[in-house]
C-alpha cells in the first residue's frame, strides 16, 4: 500500500534573498523516515547525490545508529565517477556496509542481497529523462523487493526537468535498460512520482505491487526552478547540460559527438564531416568518457553552452546535423541505439522522409495526451 509521508512541522527556513521557503529534498527530514529504520536492517540505493547538505545519506543514518547492511549502486558508481557504459564490478571503498554494483555483470539483485533486508531505501537525484538508467535500475529493486517482500521508502528529490511533458512515448517492444516503461521521453516526473505510477500501473514483471513509501519534497512543484547542488553524473556537469540533454542525447544513437570527452558534454554538438562554424572541438578521454566518440578527431559544429536555460524538448539540433551529413560520410548517420532511445521506431523513419519538427511533433500528441491522463493521478507537487 503506498503511503504518502506529508510533512506537518512547520517550516520556518527561508531564501531570505528571494523570500521563499528553501526546497527540502525527502532526505533532510529525518524526523519523518527515522522512525521507520530504528531497529532494523537497512539497504540503500544511493550514490554521491545522496546528500544532506555536505553529508552522506549513509553516513547521516549511521552517525543516528541506523544499522545499513548494504548499498547498492547504478551506473557510474557510489561516487559517481565511473565513465559512460563503464561495467562496475567492485568498488574499492573503507564503509561499513556490503556495497553491490547493479551495473556490471548484474543488473538485477539476487533473492539473498534483498531478502536479508527489513527496508530499502531510495534517495537518487534523476533528471526526468526516461532514458537515464537510473530509474531502470530502481524498477529492477523494485521488482525484487516486492517479489520478497521488503518494504521501499524513497526520499524524493526535485526533478529538473519536471515542467513539461514531452516526446515520444515509448513502444514496449523496444524496452530496454534505457526505456523499460511506456513514458514519454521527457516524462514530468519525480523519481518518487514515477515509482508510483510504475506500481500502481502494474509495470513491475508479473504486475508484482512493492510496498511503497514516499517522503515528498517540501516546498517545491513542477512549475519552479531547481539548480542541482551536485552533477547527477559526470557528463552532466551543469544546469544547462541538464536542460540541453533530453534534445542532445538522441545523437548517441547517430555518428555525431555531443561533447563527450571535453568540458562542454551535453552542450555542444560537432562532427568532422559537418560544415566549418568557425567552432571545433576535439574529444580526448577523461574521467566522464574513457573512449569518447570521435576521439581524437576535429570536430566541427555548434556551440550552445553560453545558452540560456530553456527547459524543452526539441529537434531542431537532430534535423540540423542530418540535412548536413546524410549521406556525406562513410558511416550511416544512424545506428542501431537510436530506435532504443527514441523508444520507437517511426522518429527515425520520420526524419529520413524529411518531415519538419512541426509535422513529426503531430505524430505523438495522441499518446502524449494519454499519457497525461496517466501521469495526473501520481503527482506530488502541483
Amino acid at each position: 500500500m503506498l503511503l504518502l509521508l506529508f510533512i506537518s512541522i512547520s517550516f520556518s527556513c527561508t531564501d531570505v534573498k528571494a523570500n521563499k521557503p528553501v526546497v527540502l529534498p525527502g532526505a533532510y527530514q529525518m524526523d519523518e523516515y527515522l522512525p521507520l529504520l530504528e531497529g532494523k536492517s537497512v539497504g540503500l540505493f544511493v550514490n554521491h547525490t545522496a546528500l544532506i547538505n555536505d553529508t552522506h545519506l549513509a553516513d547521516s543514518l549511521i552517525d543516528r545508529g541506523i544499522t545499513i547492511t548494504s548499498v547498492f549502486t547504478p551506473e557510474h558508481g557510489f561516487k559517481g565517477n565511473y565513465s559512460d557504459g563503464e561495467k562496475i564490478e567492485q568498488e574499492n571503498i573503507k564503509k561499513s556496509f556490503e556495497l553491490i554494483s547493479l551495473y556490471g555483470k548484474h543488473k538485477k539483485p539476487t533473492q539473498e542481497q534483498v531478502e536479508a533486508l527489513d527496508v530499502l531505501v531510495i534517495d537518487i537525484q534523476e533528471v526526468g529523462v526516461r532514458f537515464y538508467t537510473y530509474s531502470s535500475t530502481m524498477t529492477y529493486l523494485m521488482e525484487a523487493c516486492a517479489k520478497y517482500g521488503v518494504p521501499v521508502l524513497i526520499l524524493d528529490r526535485p526533478n529538473p526537468n519536471g515542467s513539461y511533458v514531452d516526446g515520444p512515448v515509448l513502444n514496449t517492444e523496444l524496452s530496454s535498460f534505457v526505456g523499460l516503461h511506456p513514458i514519454p521521453i521527457v516524462h514530468g516526473l519525480t523519481l518518487g512520482e514515477l515509482a508510483y505510477m510504475i506500481n500502481e500501473e502494474g509495470w513491475l514483471s508479473g504486475g508484482l505491487r512493492c510496498d511503497l513509501e514516499i517522503v515528498k519534497v517540501r516546498n517545491w512543484t513542477h512549475n519552479d526552478f531547481y539548480a542541482l547542488p551536485v552533477k547527477p553524473s559526470p557528463n552532466l556537469p551543469n544546469d544547462l547540460s541538464v536542460a540541453l540533454y533530453p534534445s542532445l542525447a538522441l545523437f548517441e544513437g547517430t555518428i555525431v559527438s555531443i561533447g563527450r570527452g571535453t568540458e562542454k558534454q551535453f552542450q555542444i554538438v560537432g562532427h568532422p564531416s559537418y560544415p566549418d562554424s568557425g567552432f571545433t572541438f576535439t574529444p580526448q578521454p577523461n574521467e566522464g568518457s574513457k573512449h569518447p566518440p570521435l576521439q581524437g578527431e576535429k570536430c566541427f559544429g555548434i556551440d550552445l553552452s553560453g545558452s540560456t536555460i530553456q527547459y524543452e524538448f526539441s529537434l531542431k539540433y537532430l534535423l540540423q546535423f542530418y540535412e548536413q551529413l546524410n549521406g556525406k560520410t562513410e558511416k550511416p548517420f544512424f545506428n542501431a541505439y537510436f530506435k532504443k532511445l527514441a523508444g520507437t521506431d517511426e522518429l527515425k523513419e520520420q526524419i529520413e522522409a524529411g518531415m519538419s519538427e512541426k509535422e513529426i511533433r503531430q505524430t505523438w500528441q495522441a499518446d502524449l495526451k494519454i499519457y497525461e491522463g496517466i501521469r495526473s493521478k501520481y503527482l506530488l507537487y502541483k
